[in-house]
């Protein structure tokens, strides 16, 4: 019933705030200082087809009434026709997200091991001479950001060793299959290991340099909760009746101290989403990421609304499942 009652209300809250988001949006939106009637036009289009098209886009109606015509047609499913490419807004979406989602979560998936295991790495060093070597690594990790590690991968795995590709998603005589739109999964569902290993190859660098940076925070979170958690009676009472030490740590105390650092994670997932923006520019990645620098450049509007509000669905969506985990892994909040 706590989980139930959890959802309901993340539930609830997800409405006004996509609601205050969207109209944060789309006003900020139609305040630049460009039209989009005139960038969906011919360049040798007159002034009078101009302003017909305005009339059309509804572009001279009051601001209110044009967000209310927009979010009728939103909650039907309807994100309009994109200016540039004059195709659905919706469309687009739905073919590079799963190409983000895909990267964003390999890349938590490094950033989860790295950090994990290098928050127990330095929480075993403690009060040891190497601690102080070992935090400075951290720090200097912690001051690398994402793109940095990109163009280092780039240019050494790439460039001078070529060991991995690093532009695309596949190699170019390669037909990617069209089932789910997310490519690993695709290539195992129609039995092509070769398609799976040149897409696993593709996502090494843009997953790695994501997750490197978002790694060490995780680290140094889990390491702090250790710290705390050996403060406690039970561990003390695991050491009287003789339990060796790594058992203390893996099997009494990672557990509990596992819970503020998932909640860090479920916050670091949110940025990493984020962030993949300009790592798929980087690495020519076609993403989301690509698809909002395409629409900004051109000044795409409906393409930026629905992509900026895509990345807010996702955001609220990663933060109520990590809410409803920590109360899977933490009893004493379910007997509220």
């Amino acid at each position: 019933m706590i989980l139930l009652a959890t959802l309901g209300r993340r539930l609830l809250t997800v409405g006004p705030i996509l609601l205050v988001v969207s109209a944060l949006l789309f006003t900020a939106l139609r305040l630049l200082p460009v039209d989009p009637a005139a960038m969906s036009m011919p360049p040798n289009a007159t002034r009078a087809e101009i302003e017909q098209a305005r009339r059309d886009m509804g572009l001279d109606l009051p601001l209110p009434e044009q967000y209310a015509i927009w979010l009728g047609h939103a909650v039907h499913g309807d994100l309009g026709r994109s200016i540039h490419v004059r195709r659905n807004v919706g469309q687009l979406v739905l073919e590079t997200l799963p190409a983000t989602i895909e990267l964003t979560v390999c890349a938590m998936l490094v950033a989860s091991v790295l950090g994990l295991c290098g928050g127990l790495l330095l929480f075993m060093l403690r009060d040891r001479a190497v601690e102080t070597v070992a935090e400075t690594g951290t720090t200097l990790l912690m001051s690398v950001p994402e793109f940095l590690w990109a163009l280092l991968f780039i240019f050494v795995f790439g460039v001078a060793l070529q060991a991995l590709p690093f532009t695309g998603r596949l190699d170019p005589g390669l037909q990617r299959p069209m089932v789910t739109g997310f490519l690993l999964l695709d290539a195992i569902l129609v039995g092509r290991p070769d398609i799976l290993w040149s897409a696993i190859q593709h996502m090494i660098l843009p997953a790695v340099a994501l997750g490197l940076a978002f790694a060490p925070p995780i680290m140094r979170v889990l390491r702090a909760s250790l710290l705390d958690v050996y403060h406690e009676d039970y561990i003390r009472q695991a050491r009287l009746r003789g339990i060796s030490e790594m058992r203390i740590l893996l099997c009494h105390a990672f557990k509990n101290a596992i819970l503020p650092t998932l909640t860090l994670m479920g916050v670091q997932f949110g940025f990493l989403f984020g962030g993949s923006l300009l790592i798929e520019v980087i690495y020519s990645y076609p993403g989301m990421g690509n698809l909002m620098v395409d629409a900004v450049r051109n000044a795409d509007l409906p393409v930026i609304e629905a992509v900026g509000l895509t990345y807010c669905i996702v955001v609220l969506v990663i933060n109520s499942l990590v809410d409803v985990l920590y109360l899977v892994l933490n009893p004493r909040l379910r007997r509220r």
